[in-house]
C-alpha cells in the first residue's frame, strides 16, 4: 500500500464525471487500500477516486475513525436510492480544498446501494454526518466539489481565503 498524492482545486479532474468500475479486479483492490491509507494519512474520513487522479466511480469512507470506532467502506459504483426531503447543514471540509470548510444543507439521511471490494451488493442507509459523506464523496464522482453548493458570494470570499493560503 502506498499514500497517492490528493489534488487539489481548481484541478480540472474534481471537475470531470467518473465512468463506472466495470469489475472488481487486483487493481481496483490495490486502489482501494492505497486511497484507505492516504485517507488516513491526510488525514480525512472519505477520498474518492477523482481526488486521487483516477476517474472512476469508487470511493472509500470511515466516519468514525478519529473518535477510535473505525468502519473503512469501499463503494463501488455507488449510487444514491433514496434521500430524506429533510435537510441538515454541517461543516464539510474537503482534502483536495484543504484549510476551508464550509456550511452544506443537503438530506439529512440518505439511502445508497454499491458494490463492494467482494462483488457483493450492498445497501445501508446513512444519517447525520455518515448522510453528509457519502453526499460529498458521490458529488466528487459527479465533478462537484464544496464551492459549487455555495452561493456566489459566500463562494468567493471561501476561494479568496483558499488562495490566500
Amino acid at each position: 500500500m502506498s499514500v497517492l498524492p490528493i489534488l487539489k482545486w481548481p484541478d480540472p479532474r474534481l471537475a470531470e464525471t467518473c465512468v463506472p468500475v466495470p469489475e472488481v479486479t487486483p487493481e481496483i483492490e490495490r486502489l482501494a487500500a492505497d486511497m484507505l491509507e492516504t485517507l488516513y494519512d491526510a488525514p480525512g474520513r472519505g477520498l474518492a477516486a477523482p481526488q486521487v487522479g483516477v476517474m472512476q466511480r469508487i470511493f472509500v469512507m470511515d466516519v468514525g475513525w478519529k473518535e477510535g470506532k473505525s468502519d473503512p467502506i469501499v463503494c463501488i459504483n455507488p449510487m444514491l436510492q433514496e434521500v430524506s426531503e429533510e435537510r441538515a447543514t454541517q461543516t464539510e471540509g474537503c482534502l483536495s480544498i484543504p484549510g476551508v470548510s464550509a456550511e452544506v444543507t443537503r438530506p439529512a439521511r440518505a439511502q445508497m446501494v454499491w458494490t463492494g471490494l467482494n462483488g457483493g451488493r450492498y445497501v445501508q442507509s446513512f444519517e447525520g454526518f455518515a448522510a453528509a459523506c457519502v453526499q460529498h464523496e458521490l458529488d466528487h464522482l459527479d465533478g462537484v466539489v464544496t464551492f459549487d453548493h455555495l452561493d456566489a458570494e459566500t463562494r468567493a470570499i471561501l476561494i479568496g481565503k483558499y488562495e490566500s493560503q
